[in-house]
C-alpha cells in the first residue's frame, strides 16, 4: 500500500534487516550504547484516526486551512504538526500531516472524537477543488515509541531559572525529513519534539508483535509502564479534544510556535488574524506547563479550575490530569515565582518544560513589541 520511502529510525530503534526496493540494507544505530538497558514504550494510540486528503489542489486546499506551512513539505519535511482554528482563532483541532509516497496524498491525524467534524470541515471548504477526503476508519491504527529514560537524562534544574516571560518563537527550519516504510508500517519522527519519540502508521491487521518485530526492539517496557498521556503531561504537551476543546484554546498558549506548528510568514489561513496580531506584540503571559501533584488527587477538577498561590491569587487553570502529573495554563513569572501552588487545597509544583528554548535564543529570536 505504501511502497519504499527514504530511511530514518533514529535513536529509538536498532538496526533494520529489510531491504528497500533499491535492494539498500537499511541500518541506523541507537543514539544511546546498545549496553544500556531499554525503557522504550511502544502504544497504540486508540484515540487517535486518520483521515486521508488526496487530489492535485490537496497542497493548496490544506494551506489555506491550517496554522503551519504546506511548503514545508516540498522543501523534503515527511510532517508537520499544525492546528485548525475558526474564524475567532481559536483552537479546532490538532493534527499531524504526514506526506505518503504517493503523489498528492496526506495522511491527516487527528483526535478520533474530532474526525467526524474534521472531515466535515474540510469538506464545508473544499467547494469546487478536485480532492476526496476519507476517513480510513478502522483500516489503519497510530502507534507511538518513546523514551522516557531520554527525558529524564535531560532534565534540567529548575535552579537557572531564565526569564522568558511567554516570548514568541517563529516555527524555523524542519529537521524532519525522513521516513521509513517496511511491510505496510510507516515510520516518521514527531515533528513536534524529539523527546516525543516517533509516530507509527500501520494497517490494522498489523499487530503489536508484528511491529516489535519490524523494528528489532530487543526489550520493550510492559503496557502497563507509563504511559503516553502522561509522558506528555510531564513534558508539558496537549493533545487532542480532552486537553484541547475546540473552541477554546489559542495557538500560541498551547505552545503552538515552541512546537514547530505555526508559520507566522505564510499567506492567510482561516483564524490567522489574532494568532498573527498576538505574534507582533512579542509576548504570551501564560502557556501549558507541566504540573506536578505531591500526590495522585482523589478527586477530579473540571477544565478551567483556577490554580493558586500562596496569597490565594489565581495563577493558573487546570487542563488535565494522569497520576501524579497534570497540564495547567499558567501564567508563566506568577506561577513560577509563586512559594507555593494548590488546586482545590491539594499542594502541586509548576515546572518550566525543558525542551523550552533557553535565554540565548531568545535574545536572538526577539520580537520587539509594538511602539
Amino acid at each position: 500500500m505504501f511502497g519504499a520511502m527514504s530511511a530514518y529510525l533514529g535513536r529509538f530503534i536498532l538496526p533494520f534487516h529489510k531491504l528497500d526496493k533499491l535492494g539498500k540494507l537499511q541500518k541506523q544505530l541507537l543514539r544511546y550504547n546498545s549496553s544500556q538497558s531499554s525503557s522504550k514504550v511502544l502504544e497504540h494510540l486508540k484515540n487517535k484516526s486518520l483521515l486521508r486528503v488526496r487530489g492535485h489542489e490537496a497542497s493548496i486546499f490544506l494551506q489555506g486551512l491550517i496554522t503551519n506551512d504546506m511548503k514545508h513539505f516540498e522543501q523534503g519535511a515527511a510532517n508537520l504538526y499544525a492546528l485548525f482554528l475558526n474564524i475567532k482563532g481559536r483552537v479546532m483541532y490538532d493534527v499531524i500531516v504526514y506526506r505518503s509516497q504517493e503523489d498528492n496524498v496526506y495522511y491527516i491525524e487527528c483526535d478520533l472524537q474530532a474526525v467526524d467534524p474534521l472531515q466535515k470541515h474540510l469538506k464545508m471548504y473544499r467547494v469546487r477543488k478536485r480532492i476526496d477526503i476519507d476517513h480510513l476508519g478502522d483500516n489503519m491504527n497510530v502507534w507511538t515509541l518513546f523514551d522516557p529514560a531520554y527525558y529524564m537524562d535531560n532534565k534540567r534544574s529548575d535552579d537557572n531559572r531564565q526569564k522568558l516571560e511567554g516570548l514568541i518563537f517563529p516555527c524555523g527550519t524542519l529537521n524532519n525529513k525522513v521516513s521509513k516504510v517496511v511491510d505496510n508500517i510507516m515510520i516518521y519522527e514527531d515533528p513536534r519534539l524529539s523527546d516525543l519519540g516517533i509516530r507509527i502508521l500501520a494497517e490494522s491487521n498489523i499487530g503489536r508483535d508484528e511491529i516489535i518485530r519490524h523494528l528489532n526492539c530487543e526489550s520493550l517496557e510492559s503496557t502497563d509502564s507509563l504511559s503516553y498521556r502522561e509522558y506528555r503531561y510531564k513534558l508539558g504537551v496537549a493533545e487532542g479534544i480532552e486537553d484541547l476543546p475546540p473552541g477554546m484554546p489559542l495557538p500560541l498558549e498551547i505552545n503552538c510556535d515552541y512546537l514547530h506548528g505555526v508559520n507566522f510568514h505564510k499567506g492567510c489561513y482561516i483564524g490567522q488574524e489574532l494568532t498573527a496580531r498576538t505574534y507582533h506584540t512579542g509576548v504570551v503571559r501564560k502557556r501549558l506547563m507541566p504540573l506536578l501533584f505531591d500526590e495522585v488527587p482523589t478527586e477530579s477538577f473540571p477544565y478551567d479550575y483556577k490554580i493558586i498561590n500562596e496569597n490565594g491569587q489565581p495563577v493558573g487553570k487546570f487542563r488535565g490530569l494522569e497520576n501524579r502529573s497534570g497540564l495547567g495554563l499558567m501564567r508563566i513569572t506568577e506561577s513560577l515565582n509563586a512559594k507555593s501552588l494548590t488546586i482545590s487545597n491539594i499542594k502541586l509544583k509548576v515546572l518550566k518544560p525543558v525542551w523550552w528554548p533557553q535565554e540565548i535564543q531568545a535574545q536572538n529570536a526577539f520580537v520587539s513589541k509594538k511602539e
